[in-house]
């Protein structure tokens, strides 16, 4: 006679269990990216500070519309009201011109025009790629799944502390009013992960939901890694795409 073997679903973590679980993905952040490692110990070239300057602008241009598909996406007001300050950070209200206009700032700081960042010339398809997906995938999941792929932030605050505190010492040809954005995201994406971090924590309850939400987490540090990726071989290795038949930057500028 057979035995009947009970299969009991697997627990779920606890809140501390979960939460530190989440935080353990930031040994994956773009932080430990080697073009990021140059970046901070003064390696790079001026068209290597000045090419992630113009293909960051395509992810900064690309969030508001992330985080709007978020609010699209969600019934619940009191939680569109609170998003809705992730919008305004970028695109700006009132009398703070927003991080996207800041960001302008800094490509002109690094010796980069206004014009040729703003027509994405520069955008690599690796990054226009990494970036879309991302976006896609915020118009596509749950309102609850899109604010999960946000929590990369948990990681943010270190990231521009170490632009802050080597980029001056390491580059003094660039322009220090271009280091603004650094400081506003600063105290920004410290109070945007505690409600990223809140929605995931209450909401990814079973074993499997919060499987699902690290697989999330993972998939935003590969959108960031990848972009770097696609830096390193135009940038770094001098083999940007199309490399072997032309001299042009004739990526396409996006089909939407």
């Amino acid at each position: 006679m057979n035995a009947i073997v009970s299969h009991r679903p697997e627990p779920a973590m606890n809140r501390e269990a979960f939460e530190k679980a989440l935080r353990a993905k930031g040994q994956f952040y773009h932080i430990h990216h080697p073009y990021h490692q140059a970046m901070y110990s003064g390696q790079c070239t001026p068209e290597q500070i000045r090419g992630w300057v113009a293909n960051r602008y395509y992810y900064q241009i690309s969030i508001p519309r992330k985080d709007a598909a978020i609010m699209a996406n969600c019934p619940e007001p009191a939680i569109r009201r609170q998003w809705l300050q992730r919008v305004l950070d970028h695109d700006g209200s009132g009398d703070d011109a927003g991080g996207i206009e800041a960001w302008l700032a800094l490509a002109e700081s690094v010796g980069l025009s206004r014009e040729e960042v703003i027509d994405q010339r520069h955008v690599l398809p690796g990054v226009r790629f990494a970036v879309d997906a991302y976006v896609q995938f915020a118009r596509r999941a749950s309102w609850q799944e899109a604010a999960c792929s946000s929590l990369t932030e948990l990681f943010a605050p270190e990231i521009h502390q170490s632009r802050l505190q080597s980029w001056p010492t390491h580059y003094p040809w660039i322009d220090a009013q271009g280091y603004a954005y650094f400081r506003k995201r600063l105290s920004e994406a410290r109070r945007d992960v505690e409600h990223g971090l809140s929605i995931t924590l209450d909401h990814f309850d079973t074993a499997s939901a919060q499987s699902r939400a690290l697989e999330i987490l993972q998939f935003k540090l590969d959108i960031l890694w990848s972009m770097l990726d696609a830096m390193t071989m135009a940038y770094v290795h001098q083999t940007p795409p199309y490399h072997t038949v032309t001299a042009q930057q004739v990526y396409h500028r996006g089909l939407e």
